[in-house]
């Protein structure tokens, strides 16, 4: 079985210190660590990506949510854009060669992502969590159908566990993301292990 992808993001809760010594320790298990730091400046961002930087995580694994400016400064991976971002085409035609994903939440949202030029999609939320209660979760039948329609890869998020990342394989994400499963876990080297592992990968 080939292993799909890994992806982190930050929870915005945790000192960026805390996330950085975290990444620093489960790197090794991880594809990219996404920077949701809504509430950071554009000059603590690049501060962020610094640190990470110098505990050798490549550039090139990780992903800057909405800012595009530090993203294309700091010549990282790319840049995750939400529904408050700006438009993944005004992206593409002014950065041409930057990477874009698109958070989506729908079939219509996914199709349009990928007309509009993105790279990739994160879909969710697939199952129950606590960061979207009270909203109910998409399931993998939608995502399933996204990913059989639409030539786009697609990372599932929402509620995914070791347990059942399997589920959301089947149903052709390319990965997952993956937040307070890894980040506010007692032990997240152990919990990224096994994510890691239920994906297919060799740890």
């Amino acid at each position: 079985m080939n292993a799909q992808e890994l992806h982190i993001i930050s929870t915005g809760k945790q000192p960026i210190e805390k996330f950085v010594e975290i990444a620093s320790n489960i790197q090794d298990y991880v594809d990219y660590f996404y920077l949701r730091e809504k509430q950071m400046s554009a000059s603590q961002l690049y501060k962020a990506v610094t640190l990470l930087h110098e505990k050798k995580i490549p550039l090139s694994k990780i992903i800057i949510n909405d800012r595009v400016d530090v993203a294309w400064a700091m010549k990282v991976f790319g840049v995750q854009l939400a529904f408050h971002s700006l438009d993944v085409r005004v992206v593409k035609q002014a950065f041409p060669e930057i990477r874009v994903g698109s958070s989506i939440h729908s079939f219509d949202e996914a199709k349009a992502a990928f007309h509009n030029g993105a790279n990739y999609a994160i879909y969710g939320h697939i199952f129950e969590t606590n960061s979207k209660r009270g909203l109910a979760p998409k399931g993998v039948e939608e995502l399933q159908k996204i990913t059989m329609n639409i030539k786009l890869p697609i990372i599932a998020i929402g509620g995914i566990t070791p347990s059942n990342s399997q589920l959301v394989l089947n149903a052709g994400a390319q990965g997952i993301a993956v937040m307070s499963g890894v980040l506010e876990a007692e032990n997240p080297i152990q919990s990224a292990k096994e994510y890691a592992r239920s994906l297919g990968k060799e740890i």
